[in-house]
């Protein structure tokens, strides 16, 4: 089993800042992306920033400027940055990672239970 760990989450004021944090852990061979979603109320689930093994990384347009993904590779673990929090920025926030368990020939998608910001005054 893969098993993703969120931490960071909680209530903002407007402008202020807040730092996700996940954690991969289990039977892993190896993670090839990882990445950060959000989810409001009556919206789909959308990707806010992805960053690769390499280090490349890919932000919606609505957080770039704002939000940094960063990945300590050697602790399985992606952060996300967050300053400039506006209340659009509301949402309970996923972690997602593509990775090859030992039990399986191939790579899959795993999540996290989630994390909730509110950016409210």
């Amino acid at each position: 089993q893969v098993q993703l760990v969120e931490s960071g989450g909680g209530l903002v004021q407007p402008g202020g800042s807040l730092r996700l944090s996940c954690a991969a852990s289990g039977s892993i061979v190896s993670i090839n992306d990882m990445g950060w979603y959000r989810q409001a109320p009556g919206k789909e689930r959308e990707l806010v920033a992805r960053i690769i093994s390499g280090g490349r990384t890919n932000l919606v347009d609505s957080v770039k400027g704002r939000f940094t993904i960063s990945r300590d590779n050697a602790k399985n673990t992606v952060y996300l940055q967050m300053n400039s929090l506006k209340p659009e920025d509301t949402a309970v926030y996923y972690c997602n990672c593509y990775a090859k368990p030992y039990y399986s020939a191939s790579y899959s998608d795993y999540w996290g239970q989630g994390t909730q910001v509110t950016v409210s005054s």
